[in-house]
């Protein structure tokens, strides 16, 4: 009987590494988050000033708080945390959860309260966020010129709008109005530096 032999095995080939593919590049979402904030604000602002004076318009705030200054803004701060950006993030975030809660707030609330009352909840509701601004406007100091006049505007639009409701004042709500328009059109300007370089590859509005 003929013996027989193991046949000695093939030698394994050596294993190539697949490139490592490169990762994805994150759009910018500041500008997305900017003009959200500036469009709700504006709209909103329009009525606060004064410069409407129908208040029953006022209901086309209520969506665009909802999901364009609220969703779209909240997106906008999870995106930023994805890239690291921490005062992206609390910036966005927050100011998205204001604008759904204000939406909520007016819709659902402010119908249940009492009539000769309901200023003093709006009141506080504001004061609040103005603290709230006033040191994010302190960290925003670390940053370019827009960004500081944006958020220091911002703190004085809350604060006023914030005495206004407190004070039953007239005159100090319209100027928390107008402020809140100039603080709309100074993130509309961020934002559109901001896309517009990203697009041509260049400045094309400076931030300071």
């Amino acid at each position: 009987m003929p013996s027989t032999t193991l046949a000695a095995p093939a030698p394994a080939q050596q294993a190539t590494a697949a490139p490592a593919a490169a990762p994805r590049a994150m759009a910018n979402p500041g500008p997305l988050g900017l003009a959200a904030f500036a469009l709700t604000t504006f709209v909103l602002s329009l009525f606060n000033s004064g410069l409407i004076s129908n208040a029953a318009l006022s209901a086309v705030v209520l969506p665009l708080a909802l999901f364009y200054g609220g969703l779209a803004q909240f997106v906008a701060g999870v995106m930023e945390f994805r890239r690291g950006n921490t005062f992206g993030t609390t910036a966005f975030v927050s100011y998205g959860a204001f604008w759904m809660s204000f939406a909520g707030y007016v819709k659902f609330v402010v119908p249940t309260l009492p009539a000769d009352q309901a200023h003093v909840a709006t009141g506080w509701f504001l004061v609040a966020w103005f603290i709230f601004t006033a040191y994010m406007s302190i960290a925003a100091m670390k940053l370019d010129v827009a960004h500081r006049v944006l958020f220091v505007s911002l703190a004085l639009t809350f604060l006023f709008l914030a005495l206004g409701d407190l004070a039953q004042s007239t005159a100090l709500g319209h100027t928390g109005g107008f402020l809140g328009l100039f603080t709309a059109g100074v993130a509309w300007y961020v934002s559109f530096a901001v896309v517009a370089k990203e697009t041509w590859g260049r400045e094309v509005a400076p931030l300071g």
